[in-house]
């Protein structure tokens, strides 16, 4: 199908490079690796390595060509792949640890920063693969330096998996110790989902999901920058009209984002699949989501009125998406990271901005709690509580949540932790330390709302 893009389009998209920070987050190739499975851990990793780098050997100097090419920054190329817990199902944590070890070999080998997939979907229960792949996930973030994982524990048609919810806590605390001499950085490449989408091109909670085709390419486009330039030319005009202006800009935005998916698409020889247009700040000033909301009129993002604001960019970005391109997917929205939020750390720090407010603000943006720290004596029952409450909002509203948390090895509420990059650096935010043991204790599923009940 042909995409069409006119001259003063390229100008305006040029402009936003130059002085609004706008880039293509990501290109994330999307490859499924189920016809890999062998005999074991070993055989099946070697197979799936030989796949990813068939596939995806030209990925990034494709995609380094296209930055060049067309003058748009592209930050990163990173790969997902199907769920390891549903490819490794039979093997034992060993095997899993060595497809693991597979996958960073392959991530490295063909350039990019990121590979995602080692995961497992158990929103209603375990197979064995799943609960394999589980125990290895603490040995395997910890030993390699590519691999994300993604556990989806509940979703609005299933309920809530309590059993993986008790055990992703114990999980989470494990990763973090084994990596307690990087701060718990195992941790931020882990994440707990509720309702986790199949497409989403985005660390680290990208998977190709077992509806998607054999091989696909996403697209992650990020304008905080922009959209918050765009806020600021406009300090007098209500918010109906606010509204309107943001979904033109993320129109704006989403073409450019699909300009480049096609173009990459066509190079590599891959179908096309989605843009996703979610506003994904990065440490960098000016790439913040908290200081959109700050331009809004709050004099900091937690302020009363917060929810309120996010909820309004949210709908006006995904209405501007959706008029742009037919293909818009993922998670497409705003994200509320703290660690990769100047403006975020800048709130808590001024203690403005809480892990309450952040989870009311979970209700109405793209994702969830996401790249907090928390002490390191928290416990395993309070981190399972946590990811209860952000999976309930998810459920209950029918939409994607996630929680990932690093409980920071000997920090306390203020102290802070540093992983570099995009990942940033956070303080360490304090939370309510009353025992939820029991609650989470009970485990069992927790059912899904009569609204699922829908067909």
């Amino acid at each position: 199908m042909p995409f069409h893009i006119n001259k003063d389009e390229i100008l305006e998209t040029v402009h936003m490079v130059q002085t609004e920070n706008l880039d293509i987050r990501t290109i994330t190739m999307g490859i499924n690796i189920q016809d890999c499975r062998a005999e074991d851990g070993e055989r099946t990793g070697q197979k799936i390595y030989d796949k990813i780098v068939r596939f995806a050997r030209n990925l990034v100097p494709v995609g380094d060509e296209i930055a060049k090419e067309y003058g748009i920054p592209i930050i990163n190329k990173r790969i997902s792949v199907t769920p390891v817990a549903m490819v490794g199902d039979g093997f034992d944590r060993d095997d899993m640890i060595l497809v693991g070890q597979y996958l960073d070999r392959a991530a490295a080998e063909v350039g990019v920063n990121f590979i995602g997939g080692f995961s497992a979907l158990v929103h209603k229960g375990f197979t064995k693969g799943d609960l394999a792949l589980l125990d290895a996930i603490p040995q395997t973030l910890a030993e390699t330096e590519r691999v994300c994982s993604a556990v989806n524990v509940a979703t609005t048609k299933a309920g809530i998996n309590m059993d993986a919810v008790y055990y992703m806590g114990q999980i989470i605390k494990k990763t973090a110790e084994l990596t307690a001499d990087r701060d718990g950085l195992g941790c931020a490449k882990l994440v707990v989902f509720c309702n986790a989408v199949e497409d989403n091109p985005f660390m680290a909670g990208a998977f190709h999901g077992p509806g998607e085709p054999e091989c696909t390419l996403n697209i992650g486009v990020s304008g905080p920058g922009v959209v918050l330039n765009v806020v600021r030319r406009h300090p007098d005009l209500d918010l109906g009209e606010l509204a309107n202006v943001i979904k033109k800009t993320a129109f704006k935005v989403t073409r450019a984002g699909e300009l480049v998916g096609r173009v990459a698409s066509q190079r590599l020889q891959v179908p096309f699949g989605i843009v996703d247009l979610s506003l994904a700040p990065t440490p960098a000033i000016g790439d913040s989501v908290a200081d959109i909301l700050e331009a809004m009129g709050l004099e900091r993002v937690g302020a009363h009125g917060s929810t309120a604001a996010l909820a309004m960019l949210n709908d006006a970005v995904k209405k501007g998406g959706a008029m742009a391109s037919s293909y818009v997917g993922g998670l497409s929205g705003a994200f509320i990271p703290v660690s990769e939020d100047a403006g975020m750390i800048d709130a808590v720090e001024a203690g403005a901005l809480t892990i309450e407010k952040l989870e009311a603000m979970t209700c109405v943006c793209s994702v969830g709690l996401d790249m907090i720290a928390i002490p390191g004596d928290t416990s395993a029952d309070i981190i399972s509580a946590i990811i209860a409450d952000e999976a309930a909002i998810g459920m209950i509203n029918r939409k994607t949540t996630a929680v990932r948390l690093i409980p920071a090895p000997g920090k306390s509420e203020g102290d802070w932790v540093e992983f570099g990059g995009l990942l940033g650096k956070a303080p360490v935010m304090k939370i309510n330390s009353f025992s939820p043991a029991k609650f989470v204790a009970r485990k069992g599923r927790i059912p899904a709302p009569i609204h699922a009940l829908n067909n």
